[in-house]
C-alpha cells in the first residue's frame, strides 16, 4: 500500500507537468481522439456493469487478436479498453463495451471490479493491476511478451516488475524466451502457449480482380520506408515491369505519402492514384489510402514487403497475412516484436533497406511464403471462464 500511494503521487506530478504537452498533441490528427480521452476522460466514461470479462489491448493488432477468444465468449458480458484510436476502431466491431484506457491517475476512480481482467502482450500498467486486485478482479496476462531490448531495461528496475506481477494469476506467454524474461523479473506461474494472433482466421472483405501484371505491395509502411521502397522499385522497373501498392501503417500519413510518392512518379513519369479516387489498380503506382483493405491487397499481390522493420523503435508488423495469402514476403531486420511469429513462417527474405531491390530480384527465384502452425485456444478459454 504504502508504494502504491507514492506511484500514485509520482503518476500525479507527472500529469501536471506534461499537461501543456497534453494540450498541444491532443490536436493532432493521430491523438485528437485518444489523448482527450485518456487523459481528460472526454466521452470516457466508467464501464457501466460489474463482473464481466474486461480485455485490455494496445492497438489495432491486439484488437483484431481478440476475434477467436470473443467467439468462444459470446454470453459473456465483455468489455475492452485500448490505448490507441486504431485500436479503438477495431475494438467497436465487437459486440462489447468499449473505452480508453485512462492514465494511471485515474485508474482508481474510473475503474470497477470485473470477473477476470485478461491484458494483452507487454500493456503492463501498474495502478490498473494493482486496483484491480486489490477489487477481486483476477488478472491474466495473454500473448504476453518482453523482447530483448526491453528486458535489458525492465531488470534494472526487477525490483518494480517482480511487485507489479505479483498481482498477476496466470502469464500466458508467446514463447520460451518471453517466459525466462518473465521468469528473470520474478515472475510465476508462466506457461507458454504460442502467439495466439496464429488463432485468428485471415479472410479478406472484398474480391479484387489482379492486375495482369506482377504486383508488389508495401503494407504497414512508416516514416522513410515508403522513401526506400520507391528507390528500390524504381531500380527494379529496370528490369521487371510491375506495379507498387502502397499502404501506410498510418491513415494521417496519407496525404505526406501520396506526396512522396508524386515526386517518384513525376521524375520517373509513372502514373499514380489514390485508391479512394480511382479505386481500381490500373496505375503503375497506387496510394491505398482507407483503413481495413489491407489484407483484400495481399491476397492480389505478389510480393509483400512488410514495413515497421527497416528502422529501429517499431519492432515489425504481422507477417501472417501476406503469408496467408502467398506472397514473397521481404521485410526488415528490426523485427522484433513479431519475432516468435516469424518464427511460423517460412521463405522470408530479411533485408536493410538499401538491400530491398536485390530482394526483391531474389524473390523472382523463391516460392511463396507459407505458415504451417496453428494454436489451440481452449486452455485459455476455460481459465478466462473460471468464476
Amino acid at each position: 500500500m504504502p508504494f502504491s500511494i507514492f506511484y500514485f503521487t509520482l503518476s500525479a506530478v507527472l500529469y501536471i507537468l506534461a499537461l501543456p504537452l497534453l494540450v498541444f498533441l491532443s490536436f493532432k490528427p493521430k491523438y485528437k481522439e485518444s489523448i482527450p480521452s485518456r487523459f481528460f476522460l472526454f466521452n470516457n466514461p466508467r464501464f457501466t456493469d460489474e463482473n464481466g470479462i474486461w480485455f485490455h489491448v494496445c492497438s489495432f493488432g491486439e484488437a483484431r487478436a481478440l476475434k477467436p477468444i470473443l467467439k468462444d465468449l459470446k454470453s459473456e458480458d465483455i468489455k475492452i479498453s485500448t490505448v490507441t484510436h486504431t485500436g479503438q476502431a477495431m475494438a467497436k466491431g465487437y459486440d462489447a463495451d468499449v473505452r480508453y484506457l485512462p492514465y494511471e491517475l485515474f485508474i482508481p476512480f474510473w475503474v470497477k471490479k470485473q470477473k477476470v481482467l485478461v491484458v494483452l502482450e507487454a500493456e503492463f500498467w501498474y495502478m490498473l493491476f494493482a486496483v484491480m486486485s486489490a477489487r477481486g478482479t483476477r488478472v491474466i496476462l495473454l500473448n504476453a511478451r518482453i523482447s530483448e531490448k526491453s528486458a535489458k531495461k525492465y531488470l534494472q528496475i526487477a525490483w518494480f516488475y517482480k511487485k507489479m506481477l505479483a498481482k498477476v494469476e496466470i502469464i500466458y506467454a508467446q514463447s520460451e524466451g518471453d517466459k525466462n524474461r518473465f521468469l528473470a523479473l520474478g515472475a510465476k506461474n508462466i506457461e507458454v502457449i504460442g502467439n495466439i494472433k496464429l488463432a485468428g482466421k485471415i479472410t479478406k472483405t472484398k474480391e479484387y480482380e489482379k492486375p495482369n501484371t506482377e504486383v508488389i505491395v508495401a503494407g504497414s509502411t512508416h516514416e522513410t520506408e515508403e522513401e526506400s521502397i520507391l528507390k528500390s522499385y524504381v531500380e527494379y522497373r529496370k528490369q521487371s515491369d510491375a506495379k507498387l501498392i502502397i499502404v501506410p501503417r498510418h491513415p494521417e500519413r496519407f496525404d505526406a505519402v501520396y506526396e512522396l510518392m508524386h515526386q517518384y512518379a513525376s521524375i520517373h513519369q509513372f502514373s499514380l492514384s489514390r485508391f479512394s479516387k480511382a479505386n481500381n489498380f490500373e496505375a503503375d503506382m497506387i496510394l491505398i489510402d482507407a483503413m481495413g483493405e489491407l489484407n483484400n491487397i495481399y491476397a492480389i499481390s505478389d510480393i509483400a514487403i512488410v514495413g515497421g522493420a527497416f528502422k529501429e523503435g517499431i519492432g515489425g508488423h504481422n507477417p501472417l497475412e501476406p503469408a496467408h495469402f502467398g506472397c514473397k514476403i521481404i521485410t526488415g531486420k528490426h523485427f522484433h516484436d513479431q519475432r516468435e511469429l516469424y518464427k511460423y513462417v517460412h521463405h522470408v527474405q530479411y533485408v536493410e533497406r538499401e538491400e530491398i531491390h536485390k530482394a526483391l530480384i531474389s524473390s523472382k527465384d523463391l516460392p511463396p511464403s507459407m505458415v504451417e502452425e496453428t494454436i489451440n485456444l481452449e486452455t485459455v478459454i476455460n481459465k478466462i471462464k473460471e468464476p
